[in-house]
């Protein structure tokens, strides 16, 4: 007994040092990897400027000054510079971005913790229980996906109404299919596992292997998946705003700023060019961060480090 004890104490104490270098261990492998470096420290700039934009901005987004209309980047007035030049109505486009940033990332993470929570569960029971509950679960999946995408938001808008709210449900109601298929094949593997046969082996009901074998197995998948899928929803909002079937005016959004811009194009590119870079550079540090991420999760790549 007081070996057992003994024991369960030294793992404890063993433990700790290892729980307490898990932040270094995920700095340096990060710091070993220039994409995923790269990733971090553009999702970092941007996280930032969404909740601090109004410190750095350099004007408020939505103040206008007609006289300084359609004025190239790098234009001086009396009040400052136009960094990023200005738009049709005077106001500043690096302004602006500042401000369309928030709404990114708000549409990004919200959408994505929505679609996610839907999308293990669902794949979860499915891949778990099997049989007909899995034929029924995914020919219900099969057939959303037979649903043109910008159809089911036109619908949906119609009913409910266009806003930035609206916008994060859609997104989220209807991104959880991807989420669905992934984690059910990853249940349907890691089911037959060894350590989840020792579980029933021990008396563990359905439900607890579920949960506590299962579950913490395939979560690696989803974050993995998360963190992409954000910068799919970004590129998802910006489209729908530029179509106008996303966030309205006066609500800043890089889409809507795209879409004002266009007419202009010829003109003002700055108006268009800046916005465009921003969701470019956007979605790439989001995708280069996911990538390590997959990489990092990897237990054959980490089993190896």
């Amino acid at each position: 007994m007081d070996t057992q004890t003994d024991t369960a104490k030294g793992g404890k104490i063993a433990d700790i040092p290892n729980r307490r270098s898990a932040p270094m261990r995920v700095l340096t492998a990060l710091g070993k990897s220039p994409v995923g470096l790269a990733g971090s420290v553009i999702v970092t700039v941007i996280v930032f400027l969404a909740f601090f934009g109004p410190l750095v901005s350099p004007r408020e987004a939505h103040s206008r000054n007609l006289r300084a209309r359609f004025k190239a980047p790098g234009f001086v007035d009396d009040v400052g510079t136009y960094t990023l030049g200005s738009d049709q109505l005077g106001r500043d486009i690096l302004s602006r971005i500042i401000a369309g940033s928030r709404v990114s990332v708000l549409v990004g993470v919200v959408s994505v913790l929505i679609s996610g929570a839907i999308g293990v569960i669902y794949g979860l029971i499915s891949g778990f229980v099997g049989g007909i509950v899995d034929s029924v679960l995914m020919r219900i999946v099969d057939g959303l996906l037979a649903i043109p995408f910008i159809i089911l938001v036109i619908a949906i808008s119609g009913v409910v109404g266009a806003g930035l709210s609206t916008l994060i449900l859609i997104l989220g109601f209807t991104g959880w299919i991807t989420y669905a298929r992934v984690i059910r094949g990853e249940v349907l593997k890691v089911r037959e596992m060894e350590y989840v046969i020792a579980a029933y082996a021990l008396g563990q009901n359905r439900l607890k292997v579920m949960l506590l074998h299962i579950l913490p197995n395939v979560i690696s998948s989803a974050i993995v998946l998360a963190a992409v899928q954000v910068g799919v929803t970004i590129l998802a909002e910006s489209s729908l705003s530029f179509l106008g079937l996303g966030v309205k005016p006066p609500t800043v959004t890089w889409g809507l700023m795209l879409s004002d811009g266009r007419q202009y194009i010829n003109s003002a590119w700055w108006m268009t060019a800046f916005p465009g870079i921003a969701i470019t550079v956007t979605v790439l540090g989001v995708v280069f961060l996911g990538d390590w991420l997959r990489d990092f999760l990897d237990p054959n790549i980490r089993g190896r480090a």
